[in-house]
């Protein structure tokens, strides 16, 4: 049976992902077999929670929204901001560069990802699946 879903509103500040990782830690150790999905779920929550922070064009006061859910196969992960704007990996970063890796590490540790417009507001929502297997 999936667990309840959890979410949280988020300020768009460069803390906010390491918030966001502690708040995924705490879901996911009241459920059953929880950490077999958090090596993995930290590390894509991180990029997609630094994605909305640093390169969503929104206006001034614009929340993120993040939300758990933990299906029997998968932990489900979303992020939402309101910038409509879609990601597209980029082409693979060179030794050299100090950016430009997120995307390519949520899709290579999630089973599947994407973008989707909101139905509830402006913006986008990332998801990402987790199948507590660890990366592919």
């Amino acid at each position: 049976m999936p667990a309840d879903p959890f979410s949280w509103w988020l300020p768009r500040h460069r803390k906010s992902a390491g918030f966001a990782r502690r708040l995924l830690r705490t879901f996911l150790a009241q459920q059953a077999n929880g950490e077999r999905f958090l090596e993995s779920a930290e590390l894509v929550l991180g990029e997609l929670v630094t994605n909305a922070v640093l390169h969503a064009k929104t206006p001034p006061g614009r929340l993120i929204f993040i939300r758990f859910e933990l299906r029997p196969s998968a932990l489900r992960i979303e992020v939402h901001d309101a910038d409509a704007g879609r990601p597209a990996l980029p082409f693979p970063a060179s030794p050299h560069d100090e950016a430009g890796r997120g995307l390519w590490l949520v899709s290579q540790l999630s089973t599947d990802w994407g973008c989707c417009p909101r139905t509830l507001g402006p913006g986008k929502i990332m998801w990402a699946l987790i199948d507590g297997e660890g990366a592919r």
